[in-house]
């Protein structure tokens, strides 16, 4: 039983399929190590024991049936605290929603669990999904898994941390312009950002709805997969016979590549060269349309983050921390015609990139340029606060401004990933070529 904290949800699914695992042992076993564990308060929001336990038992019914709904039937899971659950809080990591019970569940949480996830609870995350840090002093600020004193990326930062400290088998987060893969490559996880609009946002929180998306924290490509699948009550992509052999990456230089920091830029290197050693062809290219795509996401993120939020903030501007509250009202200067003149021109560059990268099968750059930063730093140090915001989300939003899916991996470095830009609704196939990859580089 102790294995369980650290087997993958596939691997713990194979051993419910196969007799091995009773889902309702296993669904105690990780709420009993939830509870003790010196973190948890840090990590989880709030437990839905009673539910997980319902759960598992119908799991259990069906396995004992032969009648099982899916690979991960059984299988516990965390979910980032911005997915409605009926009946229990939720609170996006904000006191101004402190008190938010929804009646239903989100979307996506219903057919996950018509497919037989089981919700352990509610992770704590970024106010509002606001901030690539996962600092939090109006709540709490998930630790990074290799070290406990700097921040675990966010914004869907305990989600990342209750799979990084073996509290849940696998999480579900969200990702608007890195929160999924941020927190994933500092935790040295598999992150998958799916293509806006794929999956559902019906009883999430917004943010900004044109770039939110939903998409798994989880330790290996595999699960990812089958997270996707019980997402969308459907069955997985098929990673068998996956190869590097004949794949053709692009090299990202621009914006990407500036300024990166030692660790990452060494370890995204040296991961770069186990691709083609495995026989993948790498092509470095240039692509103004990011640069010039990069200039407008003040205007892109901070006009609708705050048209969204702007009354409620308003009313109680005090419940927010000050970094927070400064980014949100950087959008209240955010004219109509000058939002919509930015989505016109990211539509252009969009169709721009489209055509660039036609030729290649993804395109590859550093998950994050930076490693997790000290949290008293943050705290006691504004400018080294709003660089270092920006900086950790520098990289994955290209891939939210282009509009495709993507796939960080770690690369062995801790706290260092790889990033892999696919097509829009390419997740199936980004989910196979990360599977090759992934068998390298581990």
């Amino acid at each position: 039983m102790q294995q369980w904290s650290e087997q993958s949800a596939a691997e713990l699914g194979r051993g419910i399929g196969a007799g091995e695992i009773d889902p309702v042992a296993l669904a105690e076993f990780f709420l009993d190590r939830i509870a003790s564990h010196p973190l948890n308060d840090r990590i989880y929001a709030r437990l839905t024991p009673d539910r997980a336990m319902a759960e598992a038992g119908a799991a259990s019914a069906r396995a004992r049936a032969g009648r099982r709904l899916s690979p991960l039937d059984g299988v516990p899971c965390s979910w980032k605290d911005l997915f409605d659950t009926a009946g229990v809080a939720t609170e996006a990591g904000s006191r101004l929603l402190e008190g938010r019970v929804p009646d239903r569940d989100a979307e996506v949480l219903r057919i996950a669990t018509a497919m037989g996830l089981v919700c352990l609870g509610k992770t704590h995350q970024s106010e509002l999904a606001f901030s690539g840090l996962g600092l939090n002093p109006m709540t709490q600020s998930p630790p990074c898994v290799n070290d406990e004193s700097a921040v675990s990326g966010g914004s869907s930062s305990g989600t990342a941390t209750s799979v990084a400290f073996g509290l849940a088998p696998m999480g579900i987060g969200s990702d608007t312009g890195g929160s999924v893969r941020v927190p994933a490559a500092w935790n040295d996880l598999v992150g998958l950002k799916t293509t806006s609009g794929r999956l559902s946002l019906s009883g999430t929180v917004p943010l900004c709805t044109r770039f939110d998306t939903v998409g798994p924290l989880t330790r290996t490509v595999e699960d990812a997969a089958l997270a996707l699948a019980v997402l969308e009550g459907r069955g997985p992509a098929d990673l068998r016979g996956a190869s590097l052999k004949g794949v053709r990456l692009a090299d990202l230089r621009t914006i990407a590549s500036d300024d990166l920091r030692d660790t990452p830029a060494a370890a995204y290197s040296a991961a770069v060269e186990k691709l083609q050693a495995a026989g993948a062809e790498v092509v470095q290219i240039d692509a103004p349309e990011v640069a010039e795509a990069m200039a407008d996401t003040p205007t892109l993120y901070a006009g609708e983050a705050y048209g969204q939020w702007r009354d409620t903030i308003e009313a109680a501007p005090d419940k927010m921390f000050a970094r927070i509250l400064d980014r949100f009202r950087a959008g209240a200067e955010v004219s109509g015609p000058e939002f919509v003149a930015a989505w016109r021109r990211l539509d252009a560059h969009r169709a721009t990139w489209a055509k660039r990268v036609a030729g290649f099968d993804a395109v590859i750059c550093a998950t994050a340029p930076n490693l997790p930063p000290n949290v008293d730093r943050l705290m006691n140090d504004p400018d080294y606060y709003v660089s270092e915001n920006l900086m950790t989300l520098r990289n994955t939003r290209i891939g939210n401004l282009m509009g495709g899916a993507g796939l960080t991996l770690p690369t062995g470095v801790p706290s260092c990933g790889i990033l892999f830009m696919g097509k829009a609704y390419g997740e199936e196939f980004l989910l196979r070529l990360g599977s090759a990859a992934e068998a390298v580089l581990r």
